[in-house]
């Protein structure tokens, strides 16, 4: 057994959230400049123009690359060969959100009162338990135009496969220029409620133009995307090539009676990250 530092890992995490609150995510850019070279309408052509000039000056005076610092999401994966140790894991995140935020905008509050909590706390934290000897996690700065355009479903099995493609395409298109397209959309289809949703969420942290490993997800993602593309919203609702700059879908076996269908949308600055912190050569650690 090997034991990690809970203070460790959310050193890493504020580590990150320094990053990539000035820096989108690298695939995100290149599909941006690849959607900037085949825009031939005018207006779109010099939205995703100030869409990259934006990126590049935020990254260059580490300055926010977005006036939404969003609320941070992170999944951790846990090796079942580690034992963390200090801190539960959500108070030390949370203590690494609070550092990371001092000069970021704090934008988190009770959904009642609507009293902000003056930290940018708590962060939404999702575990998981795996093989090996290592902790994975990724984080992410969830703005809130995306995120209120989002939506989930509880399908009925008749109404199939192709109603849920028809509210996905749906969603994008209602929800126009609202998310700061091109948007970027993540897709749970199985599970329950809850897991679609969480599923939705997690598949935006897929590197934008890489593959589905699932040959029949992959198909329906590339048909969705066509699909999205064809609406013709694009960059900041001018109109032109590109409203969606990837679609990517993971799934869940589900009860017979349902299907449930959640549609995730994020706007065309992705402020992800991934790392791997190796039990065996990291933190605060001992043999057991």
């Amino acid at each position: 057994m090997i034991k990690i530092s809970t203070k460790y890992i959310a050193d890493k995490i504020k580590e990150a959230i320094d990053t990539i609150s000035c820096e989108a995510e690298p695939s995100c850019v290149r599909a941006l400049e690849e959607a900037y070279e085949k825009e031939e309408k005018g207006t779109s052509k010099f939205a995703l123009e100030v869409m990259l000039d934006n990126i590049r000056i935020a990254k260059r005076e580490r300055r926010p690359v977005c006036q939404d610092t969003g609320m941070v999401v992170v999944f951790v994966k846990i090796g079942k060969e580690v034992i963390l140790t200090g801190k539960l894991l959500q108070d030390a995140i949370d203590d690494a959100v609070e550092q990371a935020y001092v000069t970021l905008r704090k934008s988190v509050l009770d959904p009642v009162t609507r009293i902000n909590t003056k930290t940018n706390t708590p962060a939404v934290v999702h575990t998981q338990f795996v093989e090996g000897e290592d902790v994975n996690v990724e984080v992410m700065l969830k703005g809130f135009g995306s995120e209120n355009m989002s939506k989930v479903y509880l399908l009925n099995p008749a109404q199939g496969l192709e109603e849920a493609k028809r509210l996905i395409v749906d969603t994008v298109a209602r929800a126009a220029s609202n998310p700061c397209p091109p948007v970027i959309i993540g897709v749970g289809l199985g599970g329950t409620l809850e897991k679609a949703a969480i599923m939705s969420k997690h598949a935006l942290f897929r590197e934008i133009g890489s593959s589905n490993p699932v040959p029949h997800l992959d198909e329906l993602e590339k048909e969705l995307l066509g699909e999205i593309n064809s609406l013709g919203v694009g960059a900041q609702g001018f109109g032109g090539k590109t409203t969606a700059l990837g679609v990517f879908i993971e799934s869940y076996p589900t009860h017979i009676s349902s299907l449930p269908v959640s549609i995730n949308v994020l706007c065309h600055c992705s402020r992800a990250a991934k790392f791997v912190i190796d039990g065996r050569k990291e933190g605060e650690i001992c043999q057991m």
